[in-house]
């Protein structure tokens, strides 16, 4: 529970209304109780506004008039933003204390380090020569590969693997030899990383994770990969080895990047596309073939088999049914 005040002090915003109201709980518009703080983040749930019961709402200057003919509010240029900062507000209060910071059934290597302000939770490993950062939260199950990193005030959801041996073999007479997989993994600062993804270390360089990335539950990131600061990518994502992705990108869920390709910064890739070559330019890109009735797909399909021959037979048609281009006059 937090006193409105408390919140303000902290956070910034202008309130309106009583500084000692207490707040018990945070919810959307609709279901906020009379003791729940709400927030109105777009336009188009400005009828919402009226009808909440919320002892609280933020929202942006342009609704303060209706929002405080309704009740107490607190007003931000950017109420969605405001809100974010006041989830992480309510965790910490709520969290403040949580059991000692490494759990009793770590196991932590004794040449790995651990910043005294790190939180290493059930059944992690923290692997020889691993280290963890300040204020970073490691949940359950985790496990850190040796000389793996990861920066400060990270957070590394239950199952995810940091360093396991990146994917590869080279052919020998019909066999698999397997390649040492020498390097580590490198993490950034305010890394969030989803459960039970996997980050696979370097051949021989580093997989590198850039400050302000966001990664969500069960991507695989391949060997040698690097991606740039505050990019984000969806659940399900596949990213083949030493594929390079720009800063400020988005790849939806289930996208696919192919080895050795690179996305420059500011590249979005729809979900479930797969990149087939690199990207040199920002923008939104997408690449599947959309879903139909199983019967017109495969008639669909089979007409893609047939496109090159068709290319080819309409250079031929072209080719004599149309003048030919005219030639520059000789010198």
């Amino acid at each position: 529970m937090l006193l409105l005040g408390n919140i303000v002090d902290t956070l910034g915003g202008t309130l309106h209304g009583n500084r000692q109201l207490e707040i018990s709980g945070l919810a959307s518009l609709l279901t906020a109780t009379p003791t729940d703080l709400s927030f109105l983040s777009h336009p188009k749930y400005q009828s919402q506004l009226a009808q909440s019961q919320a002892a609280c709402v933020i929202v942006a200057p342009a609704f303060e008039a209706p929002a405080k003919a309704r009740g107490a509010c607190i007003v931000t240029p950017e109420p969605y933003h405001y809100f974010a900062r006041l989830t992480q507000l309510w965790k910490k209060n709520r969290d403040a204390s949580n059991g000692p910071p490494i759990h009793p059934s770590a196991v932590v290597d004794p040449q790995a380090w651990v910043a005294d302000s790190a939180v290493i939770g059930p059944l992690c490993v923290i692997e020889r020569g691993a280290r963890v950062g300040a204020h970073t939260r490691v949940h359950a199950r985790v496990t850190i590969g040796e000389f793996c990193t990861v920066g400060e005030r990270c957070i590394l959801h239950s199952g995810v693997v940091i360093g396991a041996d990146g994917f590869g073999f080279a052919p020998h007479q019909g066999a698999w030899e397997k390649i040492e997989q020498l390097g580590a993994v490198r993490i950034g600062n305010d890394v969030e990383i989803g459960a039970n993804t996997c980050i696979d270390r370097g051949a021989l360089e580093d997989t590198v994770i850039e400050d302000g990335v966001k990664l969500d539950n069960l991507i695989q990131i391949a060997h040698n990969v690097h991606i740039g600061a505050h990019s984000a990518l969806a659940a399900c994502v596949g990213v083949a080895g030493s594929a390079r992705i720009g800063a400020h990108c988005t790849l939806g869920g289930g996208a696919i990047v192919l080895g050795h390709l690179s996305l420059a910064d500011g590249v979005h890739i729809s979900a479930a596309s797969v990149v087939t070559r690199t990207i040199s330019k920002p923008g939104n890109y997408t690449g599947f073939f959309p879903i139909d009735d199983n019967a017109n797909w495969e008639k669909n399909a089979a007409s893609l088999k047939q496109l090159h021959r068709l290319r080819e037979r309409l250079k031929r048609m072209e080719a004599q049914l149309l003048p030919p281009p005219e030639q520059d006059p000789q010198p």
